[in-house]
């Protein structure tokens, strides 16, 4: 005790101390329940590219389900709409994500053979783990040593066995790193210099909820100081789909139609998706963008049930009410969630009785809108997971719950006028009279593990305007080609024709502070984002401009393009000449220093575009 406290009598001291005792378990206590603010995400998925043309696909109702590409199987000799023939699949439709054997090795620093024995699952976690980074405002090269955890659900092995069904002399020293799921985290550590927990879940469908749970939990314990969530599904070869095809689990129309009369199976699909995590008082304090609060989640087992794939209400039930208590939020306190929701008869009738005794108890101000994002994209399988939750996140952000599709007739084993709830068959708008916009999204796995998260809209943080008061700004872009660069260039382009409310300062600040920088390099001078439209327009075209540098940094960096800089410039002018010329030059720059005393903002903005070749084995 302090000096002062041993000048106070006995009793004093006992109830300093007690006090003092107080307020270290209402610290711990409130660290177990704090808010993870989400501060960047990515994905693919099908039909989306990125979460803007996610949210495009899921807001304009579309169906991303397409016949299966030859890169996958051979329809021709795989369908067969009768169950009972062998060796055959009951459906030829899928979900499918572009670019399943192309991959840009160079950029991940990744040898040709090597990338011919790596997982396209892998593949796309590398890159799309980068397109999260760089959606969160944060340069990888910043991360290097950093306690960042990684923690990835994956179930898929088809690429796996397709090597290993080569000839045994065909294998090499990387079948085992590319290809085990252990690798599919550990990669993405060794890749970015992490060095918290990295760990890779697998237990099916509900993967990458439950490794966003135990995420979650590695926040909140202080184990990471910021985290990597992810899930991912590649779809390479057709043995699966026959298996489940057998199984009865396949819908023969290639549509998952969930909570319909006429349900009768998913259908499989492709996707990746990944969040960045920190806990809410760390991504206050650093300024980052939140997206959306994790309030809390659950993980159980549905344990001895009528069979080993057959899911179990009550374990869901329990679930759900476990997440809300970890979550400090009451069931009426929720207006949307997120389902499973495969579209399978006997999943969604246990599914709707569930959520019916969790929250027909409560009293809600509204009904509660039940979402399916399956409808859309498929089912990603240990993908799904976080697929409904980039779905959630995008909700919030835009205010708009989408439509589920394929929804003709509820089913009619239901009751639907005596529950809370509502099948959207029409965007729904999400302006809750409560004071805080509110969550659940769910997985279950046909392992029977079980996960539910708690998802709440972004605080409303005071908000502080721009100081803008430099009479230009200095954008830099850089990428590891130049065909890349150009890329990257008429990306901005396209997107600031787009997004034309965007500042200056926000749009300059992100991408000089939270993008690593390559050897080719761009630095342009401006004063508003209609001349950086203008001159980024003029570099497409090759045409040249004083306040336009351009230069490769080379390794003895004695070659570069340097403009000569004017003398009759203002002090500022001077400064952000010179500094265009050191970038280009290859000079490190402290942009953080540069931008400490602004209220800029991390906005998002176009990632990197990966220049893919194609690596795959030889049958």
């Amino acid at each position: 005790m302090s000096e002062v406290s041993d000048n106070l009598s006995p009793t004093k001291q006992a109830l300093l101390a007690l006090k003092q005792m107080q307020d270290k378990l209402a610290t711990l206590e409130n660290a177990k329940h704090e808010p993870i603010a989400v501060i960047g995400m990515g994905c693919r998925f099908p039909g989306a590219e990125n979460p803007e043309a996610y949210w495009q696909l899921l807001q304009s109702g579309r169906d991303a389900i397409t016949e299966v590409p030859p890169q996958h199987w051979d329809i021709r000799e795989y369908y067969d709409a009768n169950l009972n023939t062998p060796g055959k699949i009951c459906t030829p439709y899928g979900g499918l994500v572009s670019n399943l054997q192309e991959f840009d090795a160079p950029f991940f620093r990744i040898a040709p053979r090597e990338a011919i024995s790596l997982d396209p699952q892998q593949r796309l976690l590398l890159e799309v783990s980068w397109e999260a980074l760089e959606n969160a405002g944060i340069a990888a090269e910043q991360l290097m040593g950093s306690q960042t955890g990684v923690f990835i659900g994956i179930c898929g092995t088809d690429y796996w066995h397709q090597l290993l069904s080569r000839k045994f002399s065909e294998i090499d020293a990387y079948l085992t790193t590319g290809n085990t799921h252990s690798l599919a985290s550990g990669r993405l550590s060794y890749h970015f210099g992490f060095t918290s927990a990295s760990i890779s879940v697998d237990t099916a469908c509900s993967s990458s909820l439950v490794a966003l749970h135990l995420a979650i939990q590695s926040l909140r314990n202080q184990e990471c100081s910021m985290a990597l969530v992810g899930g991912v599904n590649r779809l390479v070869s057709p043995q699966a789909s026959i298996n489940l095809s057998k199984s009865s689990m396949l819908s023969p129309d290639g549509r998952c139609k969930t909570f319909d009369d006429s349900a009768n199976g998913f259908v499989r699909s492709e996707g990746c998706g990944v969040v960045v995590l920190k806990r809410l008082s760390d991504a206050i304090a650093n300024k980052d963008r939140i997206l959306a609060l994790l309030k809390g989640s659950a993980v159980n087992q549905d344990g001895r049930t009528s069979g080993l794939t057959a899911p179990n209400s009550l374990s869901q039930q329990a679930v759900i009410n476990q997440a809300l208590s970890n979550a400090q939020v009451k069931p009426s306190q929720i207006s949307y969630i997120e389902t499973h929701g495969t579209g399978t008869s006997l999943g969604d009738l246990i599914e709707v009785e569930a959520l019916s005794q969790v929250f027909s108890k409560s009293t809600p101000k509204q009904p509660l809108v039940l979402g399916a994002a399956k409808t859309n994209i498929g089912h990603s399988e240990g993908a799904s997971g976080i697929a409904g939750l980039i779905k959630v996140i995008l909700a919030l952000e835009y205010g708009e719950i989408p439509q589920n599709l394929h929804l003709n007739l509820p089913n009619t084993q239901v009751n639907w006028q005596e529950l809370p709830f509502v099948l959207p068959s029409q965007p729904v708008s999400w302006n809750s009279q409560e004071p805080t916009r509110i969550a659940g999204v769910s997985a279950f796995g046909f392992s029977g593990t079980n996960a539910h998260v708690i998802v709440s809209e972004a605080p409303k943080l005071e908000s502080l305007q721009v100081k803008n008061l430099l009479p230009s700004h200095i954008l830099t872009l850089s990428a590891r080609t130049e065909k890349a660069l150009r890329e990257l260039v008429s990306n901005y382009a396209d997107y600031l024709n787009t997004f034309t409310h965007l500042s200056l300062a926000d749009i300059c600040f992100t991408a000089n502070t939270g993008r690593s920088q390559f050897n080719y390099r761009l630095a342009i001078i401006t004063d508003s984002t209609s001349d950086l439209q203008t001159k980024l327009a003029q570099i497409i075209r090759g045409d040249t401009s004083s306040d336009i540098w351009q230069g490769r940094v080379e390794n003895d960096r004695d070659r570069f393009a340097i403009k000569t800089v004017t003398s009759d410039l203002s002090n500022w002018q001077q400064t952000i000449y010179n500094l265009a010329i050191v970038y280009i030059k290859g000079e490190y720059i402290d942009w953080s220093d540069i931008y400490n005393n602004s209220n800029c903002h991390k906005i998002s903005l176009p990632t990197y575009p990966f220049q893919r070749q194609k690596y795959w084995f030889r049958i």
